[in-house]
């Protein structure tokens, strides 16, 4: 697992009407091209990194290290199968819309919170 999120929220206070692909970026802290990854898996679920690699015109190495954020975010899972010849090989599979929704609310809710409790919590003496 990695660090946690860098949340680039900041950025979606300064659009009025941010499109879905900008509000994952942002709230997940990933990067665009780890948005579209998810979106495509989205797509087509059980894909290898070859597969995805293809659809995203993107090179392999940036496919797995987009891959493993998605996984260390939980927007993505991997599935190890077996090959009939030996061998396995790694398939993923993106978190169901609804459940990625969900995970944004609650990440919104806690950044919401926090900002909140400073708020709150502001004292600068001259009360």
């Amino acid at each position: 697992m990695t660090d946690a999120p860098q949340h680039r929220l900041g950025e979606l206070m300064e659009r009025s009407n941010p499109p879905f692909e900008e509000v994952m970026s942002c709230v997940f802290g990933i990067e665009d091209h780890e948005t579209r990854a998810y979106l495509v898996l989205r797509e087509q679920p059980g894909s290898t990194i070859e597969e995805l690699a293809a659809s995203l015109e993107r090179d392999r190495s940036t496919v797995n290290r987009s891959l493993s954020t998605l996984r260390d975010r939980g927007l993505v899972r991997r599935d190890r199968r077996l090959l009939d010849g030996g061998g396995d090989i790694y398939q993923y599979t993106a978190t169901s819309l609804p459940e990625a929704k969900e995970m944004l609310h609650e990440a919104l809710d806690a950044w919401t919170a926090t900002v909140h409790d400073v708020i709150d919590e502001f004292d600068d003496g001259t009360d």
